[in-house]
């Protein structure tokens, strides 16, 4: 009778795991840099439109957290943040999980510099911005930061900015998310605000519009342009990179079979999602959009 019991016992450990999940269908999680937010959810919104049964659970987070969530936390098999793994990341799977998650970038980002739309003070180099940070240039304005740690932009501001120094914390200022840096600088002359540009560069969107009423993006320093010195964040100088602070975007997913997250991911990464990034005035990571000179004559109807 023992014999039998094991023997039963054995063959249902060498059953496979079952799979609830396919590219179109399932219920996930994934954890999202809070600072693609807009993007993000019309990116889900159209691919839960395409596809009625699947169901995809977003939680917006500082950057670091997101990337807790998919070294840590199991239920979190997708996250899209500012960078792949690094290799020490990258063993630790190996180590632990026996493969490697699949990682890659999807799109180019920039961090647009928004002022108060009453501010006259529309002109910024990256030598400036390193002197506000530093606290180099005294604390008449203050830079506002979608939180002090653990952030996209603080990371990017701390290494392609500072190149690792440390903020004067004195002339920087912390508030919880890109949406209240928005509101901060809309209700403060004096206040400068970093966020992610498909949070205030799509024409498109009723709110952004609405909200370029109260704020204004600035112009930052372009070293390699020809034509003009002072440029925008647009999607022809994200591509180019005449926009000096620009930034990918990347999914990395923990997912050893095709399953909703890889769904979700190819869905991005293909035509439609492709197209959602550029409607959101960013740059495409996996698509050519030409860029093409064009004179346009054309009698107006009377």
């Amino acid at each position: 009778m023992l014999i039998i019991v094991l023997i039963i016992i054995g063959c249902q450990s060498k059953k496979k795991k079952t799979v609830f999940d396919s590219p179109t269908n399932g219920n996930i999680n994934i954890s999202v840099d809070e600072s693609f937010k807009p993007v993000i959810d019309e990116q889900i919104k159209m691919f839960e439109a395409s596809y009625p049964n699947a169901k995809i659970n977003v939680h917006y987070k500082p950057e670091a957290e997101c990337l807790k969530d998919i070294l840590m936390d199991s239920a979190t098999r997708l996250v899209i943040v500012t960078r792949g793994l690094n290799s020490k990341e990258e063993h630790y799977f190996q180590d632990s999980m026996d493969y490697v998650p699949r990682w890659d970038k999807i799109a180019t980002d920039a961090i647009a510099i928004v002022v108060n739309a009453n501010s006259t003070d529309t002109i910024f180099t990256l030598k400036r911005l390193q002197d506000q940070l530093s606290g180099r240039m005294g604390k008449k304005e203050t830079i506002i930061f979608d939180g002090l740690s653990a952030t996209s932009i603080v990371r990017f501001a701390t290494d392609s900015i500072l190149k690792g120094r440390s903020f004067d914390t004195s002339v920087v200022k912390a508030v919880r998310g890109s949406k209240a840096v928005l509101n901060y600088v809309a209700s403060d002359v004096n206040a400068i605000g970093l966020v992610g540009i498909s949070w205030i560069g799509n024409p498109e969107d009723t709110a952004q519009v609405n909200m370029l009423k109260q704020v204004k993006i600035a112009f930052v320093q372009c070293d390699i342009c020809p034509d003009s010195p002072y440029i925008k964040p647009n999607q022809l100088s994200i591509l180019t990179k005449r926009y000096p602070l620009v930034r990918g975007l990347y999914y990395i997913l923990k997912e050893n079979y095709n399953g909703l997250g890889s769904g979700f991911v190819d869905f991005m990464q293909f035509e439609r999602g492709q197209l959602i990034f550029k409607r959101a005035y960013m740059g495409s990571g996996k698509m050519g959009f030409a860029i093409r000179n064009v004179n346009i004559n054309e009698k107006l109807v009377k």
